[in-house]
């Protein structure tokens, strides 16, 4: 039994839910999977699974014998990494995460231009709304929105956005411009129900304190996107982030309003893991891309 395979078998079976989820994701087959766990299961003299047909669980010996799976490939991984030279010379597959419109407004272009001046890096970009978690998903690197929580992770500010209320032309037309948080009462409004959970919309007065209002909901979205065109076509006022909206200020569908109410600036960061010696590939695109994302935020309006 080749012991480090059935170790990476294990950690994908968790990591998928499933057997027939880590079969398609390693591409072996069912039998091989089911073999190599219970092989190892055998050889350890415990059980490390719990299988039933509706769900898959660890056992406690199963649980402790992840957590030391996990640190033994990964030990495994940076130690090939610095044989093939990835310390010292910008080289190999450089995986990242950010926000989808985030990611597909911002940090593609980087990525373009860094691929072009790196011929022997290759980047991998992960868009989501959800934070991965870098060590869990063998992420390299993230682009984070908001305050950041207290953590080993390294993390370089390259910028801060805004959350600004925006209407079309035609809706202020119909219904006039507010002039205060609580004038959006009066306006129908497209709530974008990530940024804005249970349809809080906080706000800053004149004298530091906050407090809360919203418009009516006419619709409730779950992504940006469609925040943003339903807003354009007049169905509502809606929230979003600044980079979200910024192509419809410009072209004039969308007025950008209160601004003297806006909270204040959520900061950005790209994040890392700050254990070691990180390796050139990292620090390659963390030079390349800092000045670069410092310029296009600055640059939204």
């Amino acid at each position: 039994m080749d012991r480090l395979k059935a170790m990476s078998i294990v950690v994908q079976v968790v990591d998928s839910g499933s057997f027939s989820g880590a079969s398609r994701a390693l591409g072996i087959p069912l039998a091989t999977i089911s073999r190599q766990v219970t092989e190892l299961e055998a050889h350890l003299g415990t059980k490390l699974l719990t299988r039933t047909t509706r769900k898959l669980a660890l056992t406690d010996a199963g649980t402790a014998y992840l957590a030391a799976a996990r640190r033994i490939l990964d030990d495994i991984d940076e130690t090939e990494r610095a044989a093939a030279g990835e310390y010292h010379s910008p080289r190999g597959e450089l995986i990242m995460t950010a926000p989808v419109a985030f990611g597909r407004l911002l940090v593609l272009p980087v990525i373009r231009d860094f691929l072009v001046a790196y011929p022997r890096i290759d980047v991998r970009l992960v868009l989501s709304d959800r934070n991965l978690h870098l060590m869990d998903e063998h992420i390299d690197m993230a682009v984070r929105i908001g305050p950041l929580p207290d953590s080993s992770m390294v993390a370089t500010k390259v910028g801060s956005i805004r959350t600004v209320v925006v209407a079309s032309p035609a809706l202020l037309a119909a219904h006039g411009k507010p002039q205060s948080p609580e004038d959006l009462s009066d306006l129908p409004g497209v709530h974008f129900d990530i940024l804005s959970p249970a349809g809080r919309w906080t706000f800053t007065g004149p004298g530091g304190q906050t407090h809360d209002s919203a418009p009516r909901p006419r619709l409730t979205v779950s992504s940006a996107d469609a925040a943003v065109w339903s807003a354009c076509d007049g169905v509502g006022v809606t929230r979003v982030l600044s980079y979200q909206c910024a192509d419809a200020v410009k072209n004039g569908s969308l007025h950008v309003l209160l601004e003297e109410f806006e909270p204040a600036p959520l900061p950005v960061h790209l994040v890392h893991a700050g254990r070691g010696v990180q390796p050139a590939k990292l620090r390659s695109f963390l030079d390349f891309a800092r000045s670069r994302l410092r310029s296009s935020l600055t640059a939204l309006w």
